[in-house]
């Protein structure tokens, strides 16, 4: 996934985190709400300036906005699982228990 997007996605989390919609932020940081939406959905980076106001407002970290590796995407937690099965034959059946327990 591409910077923008990565970016765009962690701010949007982080602003739902606060609790505040994409109107206040942007009504906070003095833009249009659809500048908000546009950095949100990737297709444009802040500018600094609007970042480091972002970033305050959301009572974050330029190192909490960065840290694109928090969580994994479902995608990369089934690679994960599938390379886990694949280097361990012997234990298929015993995740599949782990599994089939943890979804009942």
């Amino acid at each position: 996934m591409d910077k923008k997007k990565l970016l765009g996605r962690r701010l949007r989390e982080l602003r739902k985190r606060k609790g505040i919609n994409q109107e206040q932020l942007a009504e906070m940081i003095s833009v249009e709400p659809a500048t908000i939406s546009n950095i949100e959905n990737g297709k444009n980076y802040p500018s600094m300036t609007n970042l480091e106001n972002i970033v305050s407002i959301l009572e974050s970290s330029f190192q909490e906005v960065f840290d694109f590796e928090h969580k994994n995407s479902n995608e990369s937690l089934i690679e994960q699982i599938n390379f886990a099965l694949k280097n361990n034959p012997d234990k298929v059946e015993t995740f599949y228990k782990i599994i089939m327990a943890l979804t009942k």
